[in-house]
């Protein structure tokens, strides 16, 4: 029997899944990031990708036939002809790229999905003025060096990590705005997601005992791999991802992108998937309260009454979506002595946030809301569910499969077509 492997890189650590042809999990792996300190984020996301490849069961091992990895969106790193870093990678929130905006806009379209302060091409463009820059030769993305390391061709990327670097995924090429600023480092291949590169190392495939044969494939991001996985299929059918952020894709017959709003849209197939991903969610929570204190207060919300509270949860100033500003300040004050009220309007400021975001791709034109599946860590708070059902005024229920993982694990299987 064949088995596919999906691993995720997501903002809290890496997971793994195995499932077979019938798309029944054989196994899941999970590695959490370090909790404190500084650390090497290469040298860990290597660490963490080989030890999870060990950790997949031998007979399965034996028998995978493909491989794909998703990455955090715009999570970005430079390298050298050897595919070596050669500076540290800039996480999928660092606005660094604010300071480029102005330059930007004179060579995109208005509105372009690349006018934001953490887009892969604003950073690429605040790189270039860094003394580390010298030293590039490729620009990639956290799931093309991660795939790199499995297949070894460095240079490949997938349409759904592309596209915040300004790649064209309706015509499938760079833009001619693009190609007209003669970038000095070599941007990627771009293939669509699930498209077989290459076979695994031969040392990889060796050492770890996988198949000669095993395929590595174009990856995607952690939110559309956790799109994959949830079972949505129909326009109108959306996703938010419960992390250490949020975000929302709903699936649309219409392609919406605003850059003012920090909208943008993905190709599914012959669909589109138009959301966006907002810097407020987990990680707010975990900032506040320890995962038994959000255990045991949350069922102490009585979700049929409001807080009162008008909260907008985050932790620094900055935002990317329904509000594109990297300034906008966080708004968590009055703070009430009761930890459960607290809480309470934590939740419905993050609803409020997730609520507006489906309000705004509904205007511009994206296919009426009529489900929302919940991924991530948050998928299993029933007060937040709760609350956001209220919100949304639709269903909410949880992902078939919560795991991005499993959804990358689909798209190793099937490629991103297997979805239309």
């Amino acid at each position: 029997m064949n088995f596919y492997l999906g691993i995720d890189f997501g903002t809290s650590g890496v997971r793994g899944v195995v499932i077979n042809q019938e798309g029944c999990t054989q196994a899941e792996i999970k590695y959490a990031w370090p909790s404190e300190g500084v650390f090497d984020l290469v040298t860990t996301w290597e660490t963490a990708l080989f030890w999870l490849l060990r950790q997949v069961p031998e007979p399965l091992r034996r028998e995978i036939e493909a491989i794909a990895i998703n990455g955090t969106s715009s999570t970005v790193l430079l390298t050298d002809a050897a595919g070596k870093p050669v500076d540290a990678p800039l996480l999928y929130n660092d606005a660094r790229g604010s300071v480029v905006l102005e330059q930007l806009r004179d060579i995109a379209p208005p509105h372009h999905n690349v006018l934001s302060a953490t887009s892969s091409l604003a950073k690429l463009l605040w790189m270039m003025g860094q003394p580390s820059f010298k030293k590039a030769r490729y620009f990639l993305h956290q799931a093309d060096w991660l795939g790199f390391l499995l297949h070894g061709y460095l240079g490949i990327s997938d349409y759904h990590n592309a596209l915040k670097l300004g790649y064209d995924v309706e015509q499938l090429k760079y833009p001619a705005w693009l190609e007209k600023l003669q970038l000095p480092i070599q941007l990627p291949k771009v293939l669509t997601p699930g498209t077989p590169i290459a076979k695994l190392r031969p040392e990889i495939a060796t050492q770890f005992n996988f198949p000669n044969d095993c395929l590595v494939c174009a990856g995607t991001t952690d939110s559309i791999a956790a799109f994959l996985a949830s079972g949505a299929k129909s326009p109108g059918e959306a996703v938010t991802s419960l992390g250490s952020t949020l975000v929302v894709k709903l699936l649309s017959r219409t392609r919406v992108e605003d850059s003012r709003y920090g909208i943008y849209s993905h190709r599914l197939g012959n669909l589109w998937l138009t959301g966006g991903a907002s810097n407020t969610g987990g990680a707010v929570l975990k900032h506040f309260f320890s995962a038994a204190e959000l255990e045991r207060l949350s069922g102490e919300i009585d979700v049929t009454q409001t807080s009162g509270l008008d909260y907008y949860p985050l932790l620094r100033p900055g935002d990317r979506f329904p509000i594109n500003d990297p300034d906008l300040p966080p708004r968590l004050e009055p703070r009430p002595d009761d930890p459960v009220a607290f809480l309470h309007g934590l939740l419905e400021g993050m609803a409020r946030i997730e609520g507006r975001g489906y309000d705004l791709l509904q205007e511009m034109g994206a296919d009426t809301l009529t489900r929302v599946y919940t991924a991530g860590g948050g998928a299993g708070n029933s007060a937040w569910s709760g609350i956001r059902e209220g919100v949304l005024g639709v269903s909410v229920v949880s992902s078939v499969h919560t795991e991005a993982a499993f959804g990358s694990a689909l798209l190793a299987m099937r490629g991103v077509d297997g979805f239309d």
